[in-house]
C-alpha cells in the first residue's frame, strides 16, 4: 500500500471512529437525567479534580413494562425494583456497593408532588421504590440523598431491556446455582450447577424472588450479589476496563440501554471512572445490604431502617475504608489493633530476646452482612 493510500485509509477510519464517538455522545446526551444535590441545586459536569475524588453513583433498576414486550405483563407501574449506591474512595483502593431494599419505608421526600401524595396509602411514609413512579429517577436520588445525607452526583437508570442488552454486551456471566430454580413469575427455570447467564436468563436471575431463599426482596438482593461478584471478577480477569475497544463497546451498550445523569454523558468522564475502578483489588470491593428490620401492623411486609445503617452512611460520607471479615462489615470506627508484648522465657531464665509480639486482636465487626468480589458464591 502506498503512503498516499495508507493516509487515505487512516483518514477514513479516523473519520468513522470520530463520527461514531460523536453519535454516541449525542445518544447519551439525548436521554440525560437531571439530578440535584442535597440543597436542590442541579449538579454541574464534574471537574477533573472531582472525577479524581471519591465517587458516588446511584444505580436504579426500573420494573416498567412500557415498551418491554409482552413477556412481562401489562402493569402500568414504574417502580424502582433495584436501588444500589456505588462508592469508590479517593485512594482508589476500596469500593462498596450498598443495596437498598425496595420495601424500605421512608419519610415522603420533597420531590413528591401534592397530587402524588394524596394517592399514597400513608400520610407521612412511603416505600422507597414508589419514588420512581411518582417523581422519576431524580426523585429516587433525592430520596436516597435525604435518607443517607450523602451527595450523589451520578445516576444510571436501567429497565428490563437494558439489563438484557448489558448482559449481552459483556458476553454473559457465569454463576453458581445451588439448587434448581423454578420461578414462573420471572420466567426463570435453571438446573443446579454452574451456568453462563445472558439476555433473558440474566434478567430472570436478577429479578427472581420466588425461586430463591424465602421469596423476599432480601433473598433477591443476595442473588444479585452472586451475579455481581461474578461479573466483577470477569471484568477484571478479561481486562475490560483497560481495553479501549471493550470500553467503547460497553459505553455504546450503556448509551443504548440506560438513561444516565448529565454528569455521566461525557465519554471521557465515563472512561476515566471506569479505568480508575480497575485498580481496586477484588477483596476490597464489598457488597452490602442496608441493615433493615421487619415492620408489623399496618406496615406488615415492609421494612424499617435498622441500627447500624448510620455506620455505613458515615463511612461513605467520610470516605473511610470498608472491609468485610467472615461475612460481616468491619466497624470502620474501631481503633487500630494494639500489639502487646508477651514473655517468651520461663521464669528465672534469661534470653537475648525476652519478648515477642502477640497476634493482633480480631477485627470488631458490625451487624451488617457483606460479601466481596473475591468471594465465589452460589445462589441460595
Amino acid at each position: 500500500m502506498s503512503l498516499g493510500a495508507f493516509a487515505a485509509v487512516s483518514l477514513v477510519l479516523t473519520g468513522f471512529v470520530g463520527f461514531n464517538l460523536w453519535q454516541l455522545s449525542r445518544t447519551l446526551e439525548s436521554a440525560a437525567v437531571e439530578v440535584y444535590d442535597l440543597d436542590g441545586l442541579a449538579y454541574e459536569n464534574p471537574t477533573d479534580a472531582e472525577i479524581a475524588g471519591p465517587l458516588n453513583i446511584l444505580v436504579v433498576g426500573s420494573d416498567t413494562r412500557a415498551d418491554q414486550g409482552a413477556n412481562y405483563g401489562d402493569s402500568t407501574a414504574n417502580l424502582a425494583d433495584v436501588i444500589m449506591l456505588l462508592h469508590v474512595n479517593e485512594a482508589r483502593d476500596n469500593a462498596v456497593v450498598m443495596s437498598i431494599p425496595r420495601d424500605l419505608m421512608i419519610p415522603i421526600p420533597d420531590c413528591v408532588s401534592e397530587d402524588a401524595r394524596s394517592n399514597l396509602r400513608f400520610p407521612d411514609l412511603m416505600q422507597i421504590n414508589q419514588t420512581l413512579n411518582v417523581g422519576g429517577p431524580s426523585c429516587v436520588l433525592d430520596a436516597v440523598q435525604s435518607l443517607t445525607n450523602i451527595n450523589i452526583p451520578h445516576l444510571g437508570l436501567i429497565d428490563f431491556k437494558g439489563v438484557i442488552g448489558m448482559s449481552e454486551a459483556i458476553g454473559g456471566v457465569e454463576v453458581c446455582i445451588a439448587n434448581p430454580i423454578n420461578d414462573p413469575k420471572s420466567q426463570l427455570y435453571l438446573e443446579a450447577g454452574t451456568q453462563v447467564l445472558e439476555g433473558e436468563e440474566a434478567l430472570g436471575f436478577l429479578r427472581t424472588r420466588y425461586g430463591v431463599g424465602d421469596g423476599s426482596d432480601l433473598s433477591r438482593i443476595s442473588n444479585q450479589q452472586v451475579f455481581l461478584t461474578s461479573l466483577v471478577r470477569k471484568v477484571m480477569d478479561e481486562n475490560v476496563l483497560t481495553s479501549p475497544i471493550r470500553l467503547y463497546s460497553l459505553a455504546t451498550a450503556a448509551a443504548e440501554n440506560m438513561r444516565l445523569s448529565a454528569s455521566l454523558t461525557r465519554l471521557d468522564t465515563m472512561v476515566a471512572m471506569a479505568r480508575q475502578l480497575n485498580d481496586v483489588d477484588l477483596e476490597n470491593i464489598s457488597f452490602l445490604r442496608l441493615p433493615v428490620y421487619d415492620l408489623d401492623g399496618d406496615f406488615t411486609g415492609r421494612l424499617g431502617l435498622a441500627e447500624g445503617a448510620e455506620t455505613v452512611f458515615d463511612a461513605i460520607r467520610n470516605d473511610e475504608e470498608m472491609v468485610i471479615s467472615d461475612g460481616k462489615l468491619v466497624d470502620p470506627n474501631q481503633p487500630e489493633p494494639e500489639i502487646t508484648e508477651t514473655e517468651s522465657a520461663e521464669p528465672g531464665q534469661a534470653t537475648e530476646n525476652d519478648s515477642t509480639e502477640s497476634e493482633p486482636a480480631p477485627p470488631v465487626t458490625t451487624n451488617i452482612d457483606g460479601v466481596t468480589a473475591a468471594d465465589e458464591l452460589c445462589s441460595n
